[in-house]
Parts: structure tokens; sequence; C-alpha cells
């Protein structure tokens, strides 16, 4: 009885300390600002995908003349991915279809982008794009920028 009370104590501590670190990890990231949600579709088809598959939800926030991306159900401390300002051409911009509007956040829009050759989705509220195409564009003389 005894060592079954002290497993599930054991247990509920365990479950507690992995919310608080889950926690203070987003905290982190988002402690020195300019943080969006942001869900990210790597490495797509140019077809657009309504069964909604591949969507990774996280936070993106900006760091210079890079935009870092953070999955939020994960404990790494670093970027999952880094996205450079110069290297960002934005191709299309649509909103959800079919079952992708089960898998984004309400009211995200979606931005068909082209990274290094790599072709990428970005799906974001429309605060969260107006603020990322105005950060494309305001970028240093000599860039290009390619903004559809």
């Amino acid at each position: 009885m005894v060592l079954a009370l002290w497993v599930g104590v054991s247990v509920v501590v365990l479950v507690l300390v992995g919310l608080f670190v889950f926690g203070l990890r987003r905290r982190l990231i988002q402690r020195s600002g300019g943080t969006f949600d942001c869900s990210l579709r790597w490495d797509v088809s140019e077809e657009p995908d309504p069964s909604g598959k591949g969507w990774v939800y996280g936070v993106a926030r900006y760091s210079g003349d890079r935009v870092d991306w953070f999955r939020v159900f994960s404990y790494a401390p670093r970027p999952r991915r880094g996205l450079e300002r110069s290297a960002i051409e934005v191709i299309a911009r649509r909103l959800p279809e079919g079952e992708e509007e089960l898998a984004l956040l309400s009211d995200s829009v979606v931005l068909g982008c082209l990274h290094r050759g790599t072709r990428l989705e970005l799906a974001m509220s429309e605060d969260a794009l107006t603020g990322f195409l105005a950060w494309l564009e305001a970028a240093p003389p000599g860039q290009r920028v390619n903004v559809a």
C-alpha cells in the first residue's frame, strides 16, 4: 500500500515538473519579444494538400535577419528551423481548405514560400501575416525580397 502511494505521488510530481519545464521553455522563447503563433509544413508539393497532414504547430520568433521556428510540443531549447530573410520567397497566399481548417488555428492564412529551394507553407493569423510581410519588405538596402 505504501509502495503504491509512493509510486503514485512520484508520477504526479514527475508530470508536474514536466509541465513546469514545458511552460518555462515557452516563456523563455517569448521573453525576447517578436514572437507569433505559426504552424509550419516543410517540403510540400506544388499542389495544395487539403488533408491537413504535415502541419506542425509552433511559435516563430524574429531574430535579426531571420525567423526562428520552435515546435510548441517539444522540450528542445533550440529552434527546429531557421528562415533567413534574404532566402525567403513568397509565392502564394490562400485560406485553409478541407481538413486543413481543423489542423490549423482558427482564422489562419496559409502562406506558400520557397526557402533555399525548399517549398514550405506557414500558417498564421492575419495580424501575424501583416507583420511577417512587413518584416520581409523591410530588408536592408541591397537585399532582394520576393513578395508575391
